[in-house]
């Protein structure tokens, strides 16, 4: 008796069946609509507050912090209903009666505050040196951010991401409490309306299998990237089996890139000196370079070899002293204009693990010299 009740309860298939097809054409519609657009707009808000939230300038930092606590903080039907009946007056004005763009709001501020959380620790995962490498490249803030920092910090943070966007498909649940029209109602208020219609909780049940359908193979995706991201790439094909065989294959290797020619700048340096607050690091420094020359500085560990390059290149500023750079006092020029002349290696190399070998040099040819992509790529060839 009690399973016949419990198989009228929820596996009324006639109940399941009926509602099927509105189940797919505007439940399901309406969900992915819902949770996709709060996604998106999410994302947009994310990437503000995570740059907001990195910044120094604390007039940009203590906002950002506050809109992350206060949404992270409210119970979402809270901000639904705050979002939804507070501002029915204008969403009226600029939507009609419909309060659905309201609620896609009110899930995107939600969205918007985990987001920027997660980009925030995906771009303070990048390592510094990554930027540092920028600024030698002459890149300024925002251009680092947006093509090397920013990137890098998405591609570690994608599992998140589809975990957020795994979230969003079931807050969309609660827009119904706003009163959606009958053409807007998502996967669980069709389900709902159903189920007070024919008296069982089959429709409702039905409902929960979409959510399933939906959210189990993203949660087994976000495994599946996690995974990747983790191990990296494979290779593939025969590796050498020592560092002499390698070596022995790079001298047969045929050069096939026309080499290019560059000219060469002098360099002067007189009594350079360079301190970090009370410790002096570089002291009485003079140094003549002939332009086209190679110049070797050896010295042991922490004797000041990086830091006399880095402030050649004005990474780090010195506190007395001249630099020359075919005649012109460097601390004359802007930064920017100087490392564009200057090229810099680190010690670390501090290459962009999202490019490859020949788009790391190719970047600041067209980014900051705006060299055309063919020139930039021949003289990448070259340069390899």
């Amino acid at each position: 008796m009690w399973l016949e009740n419990l198989q009228r309860t929820f596996l009324d298939w006639d109940a399941m069946a009926e509602i099927l097809p509105i189940m797919l054409s505007t439940g399901l519609k309406n969900t992915l609509i819902l949770a996709a657009a709060s996604t998106v707009i999410g994302i947009i808000i994310g990437i503000i507050l995570a740059v907001m939230g990195i910044s120094r300038a604390a007039w940009l930092r203590v906002p950002a912090r506050l809109y992350t606590d206060i949404f992270r903080g409210l119970p979402a039907i809270v901000t639904i209903l705050l979002i939804g009946q507070g501002f029915a007056g204008l969403g009226r004005e600029l939507f009609g009666p419909s309060p659905y763009p309201l609620g896609i709001l009110a899930l995107s501020l939600i969205a918007g505050a985990y987001i920027g959380e997660i980009f925030r620790a995906g771009i303070q995962s990048v390592p510094t040196g990554q930027m540092e490498a920028c600024r030698a490249l002459s890149m300024s803030y925002s251009q680092g951010m947006r093509l090397i920092v920013v990137p890098q910090g998405i591609r570690r943070v994608l599992p998140a991401l589809v975990n957020q966007f795994i979230s969003n498909v079931k807050d969309s649940s609660l827009i119904y409490f706003l009163g959606l029209l009958a053409s807007e109602r998502e996967i669980f208020r069709v389900g709902q309306d159903a189920a007070v219609v024919t008296g069982n909780l089959s429709p409702l049940l039905l409902a929960g299998i979409f959510y399933l359908v939906i959210t189990v193979p993203l949660t087994h995706l976000v495994n599946h990237i996690d995974h990747r991201l983790r191990s990296g790439k494979r290779t593939t094909g025969a590796q050498p089996s020592s560092g002499l065989d390698e070596v022995d294959e790079l001298g047969a290797a045929t050069r096939n890139a026309e080499q290019t020619r560059f000219n060469g700048g002098s360099l002067s340096i007189r009594d350079l000196r360079l301190s970090y607050g009370p410790l002096e690091v570089l002291r009485g420094i003079d140094l003549e370079i002939p332009k086209g020359s190679v110049t070797c500085i050896v010295g042991p560990s922490g004797s000041g070899k990086s830091t006399l390059l880095r402030s050649l290149n004005r990474l780090v500023e010195m506190n007395g002293g001249q630099v020359m750079l075919d005649g012109t006092d460097i601390r004359g020029m802007k930064p920017e204009t100087l490392r564009a002349r200057v090229g810099m290696v680190f010690q670390h190399f501090n290459l962009f693990p999202d490019h490859t070998a020949r788009e790391n040099i190719m970047l600041s040819l067209t980014r900051i010299k705006g060299l055309p992509r063919a020139e930039a790529r021949a003289i990448a060839d070259a340069r390899l």
